[in-house]
């Protein structure tokens, strides 16, 4: 089986509001696996299991570790069968899997609910929704993949205070069963009856030509050929902006994990330290608008570099924030580093690599992504209990993103053709 043929390339605008709104439901219902929406689920997970902090996080840990083996594997899936129809075998997985933790009674069941929820939420439904917009978008690709961002980043965003509220009068178990329900029928009927069922056919070489004659300052389209995986991970913006997005994952992750403990360290109370989501969360809805059309007219390199000086400038200002600004700016910084970075990636690699094979090399970013945000909390914690404040470990933290501006300021856009492949481009046009 194969990808359907894609429809002619004006069906891209056409497909534009409902590709955007399909895509936009399907990352906003990501939320059941996502950290945000989890956290409320652990206190009533530990009461009522018996099970410690400790063993329950653990069982966290895994289920998170679990996706870096799979997301390469769906790439490619999704190059093979299309966005539409791994989007609708994916929802109907997660679904079962919510479903299906809601009868979990020990940690084995834990764990491995754990698995499938991290598998299906956090990767498998966020890697289709965002490869969808690759595919089916082709003009204003940055602006589409800003909204749909921005919009499933405020259903992600809004969730836990959704289902705290819930938890409290239908238990864990009926939240989570509920939450099956509402995967099973709202990503299906997205996926299904609104997405339409043939991605619109890529410009062609001449129609890029055009575009880019129109519009002379912005950056390159988009290659002459399609890479494969192994062409793309041998050039240095692949893992330039692999290694933006892990790092941006890595520490945004731990960060936000010890939100409490790292922000009471400098004075802020619980509910303070707390209220920083709130500023954190409208900065990423900006910046999702902002940097998806500004990926439309600014180089990737840029970008990159602009994105990491905030996140190194985030790291190191929180062992330094008071009540007040400083931890509302910091509040922001991150939103815009984790919503930014996650547009920027999902534009770069189509404009840099093409679309026939960017299942399979977004797959292998999102599983660096997965795994930077397992290892993230356990890294500052133990940071911290070496010291006697956050402070040095987040020095020591701030000099990743560093060294992924330099990567970026030396790295070079992949040419339009891979090398070795310059001939065989040369005849198919003669």
């Amino acid at each position: 089986t194969s990808t359907p043929t894609p429809a002619p390339g004006p069906h891209s605008r056409i497909y534009l509001g409902r590709v955007i709104a399909s895509a936009s439901v399907a990352l906003a219902l990501t939320a059941p696996g996502q950290t945000a929406a989890m956290s409320v689920f652990v206190d009533p997970l530990i009461d009522s299991l018996g099970l410690s902090r400790t063993v329950v996080s653990t069982a966290y840990m895994v289920g998170s570790l679990s996706g870096v083996l799979i997301m390469p594997v769906l790439g490619r899936l999704i190059d093979r069968f299309g966005p539409r129809r791994v989007m609708t075998a994916v929802a109907a997985c997660f679904g079962v899997v919510l479903l299906a933790a809601s009868a979990v009674t020990g940690i084995i069941g834990l764990t491995a609910a754990f698995v499938g929820l991290r598998v299906g939420g956090q990767g498998a439904l966020n890697l289709v929704a965002t490869t969808t917009v690759a595919v089916y978008v082709h003009h204003r690709r940055g602006f589409a993949m800003g909204v749909t961002s921005a919009v499933g980043t405020a259903g992600i965003s809004l969730a836990p205070v959704l289902l705290e509220h819930l938890i409290g009068d239908l238990g864990w178990r009926g939240v989570w069963a509920l939450e099956g329900v509402v995967v099973l029928a709202v990503v299906l009927a997205v996926s299904l009856l609104v997405l339409p069922r043939t991605p619109a056919a890529p410009p062609t070489r001449d129609e890029r030509a055009e575009e880019d004659a129109s519009a002379p300052s912005g950056p390159a389209r988009g290659p002459l050929v399609d890479w494969t995986l192994p062409e793309a991970i041998r050039t240095g913006m692949f893992w330039t902006v692999a290694a933006g997005v892990g790092v941006c994952s890595l520490v945004s992750t731990a960060l936000n994990f010890h939100q409490l403990s790292l922000l009471g360290e400098r004075g802020l109370t619980a509910a303070q330290a707390a209220a920083t989501f709130v500023p954190q969360t409208l900065a990423g809805l900006a910046a999702s608008f902002v940097l998806g059309w500004l990926a439309d007219h600014v180089s990737d390199r840029v970008l990159i570099v602009a994105m990491m000086v905030v996140m190194a400038a985030a790291t190191a200002g929180a062992g330094w924030v008071h009540p007040g600004w400083t931890a509302v700016a910091y509040g922001m910084a991150l939103g815009v580093c984790n919503n930014g970075l996650r547009t920027l990636e999902a534009v770069a690699f189509p404009r840099c690599f093409g679309l026939r094979h960017i299942g399979a090399i977004r797959g292998v970013v999102h599983s660096v992504t997965v795994g930077a945000s397992a290892f993230g909390p356990v890294l500052l914690a133990m940071g911290r209990s070496w010291t006697v404040s956050y402070r040095p470990v987040l020095l020591v933290l701030c000099l990743l993103p560093l060294a992924v501006v330099v990567a970026a300021l030396l790295v070079r856009h992949p040419p339009p053709v891979p090398p070795g492949r310059e001939e065989e481009t040369l005849e198919r046009e003669g």
